[in-house]
């Protein structure tokens, strides 16, 4: 058996204990017993945006607003890479306009941006939107 992983819920942010086997049996939260992985990208804000990136999966976060419309075409891709990566890499967006100050500290200068942690640190950042088979190859790059 393998050491557990540490991932924050998308909803509480309380911090859980998965066993890495068992990631891709929906596992739920300790504390509100909400899923703790969905295969949907979660809700990003200047609230919940430091605990998101704790914990051992790596975070592809999605810079987007709402007036953008290559963030609106993009999204429908996000989705299904989130569904596609659900148990090993965590999705999130994050509405540039209603968390302009997480924006700002974050330094993005065009939208819609990729931005992907690990280990809470950014190792790789991608401008513009992509179609999935391009979004999966930068993922691989990126050791995902």
């Amino acid at each position: 058996m393998s050491d557990p992983l540490l991932i924050p819920c998308p909803h509480c942010n309380g911090l859980n204990r998965i066993p890495a086997e068992r990631r891709n049996d929906a596992p739920r939260c300790g504390r509100c017993k909400s899923e703790v992985l969905p295969a949907a990208p979660i809700t990003l804000t200047q609230a919940n945006f430091a605990s998101q990136l704790k914990g051992d999966l790596p975070l592809l976060v999605d810079v987007w607003a709402s007036w953008c419309g290559p963030c609106q075409a993009f999204a429908p891709t996000f989705q299904q890479a989130a569904a596609q990566l659900q148990g090993r890499c965590r999705l999130g967006k994050l509405d540039s306009e209603a968390n302009s100050n997480l924006a700002g500290q974050l330094g993005i200068r065009s939208i819609p941006s990729l931005i992907l942690f690990k280990g809470g640190v950014e190792v790789a950042r991608q401008s513009g939107a992509m179609p999935l088979p391009q979004l999966q190859a930068w993922l691989r790059q990126q050791g995902i």
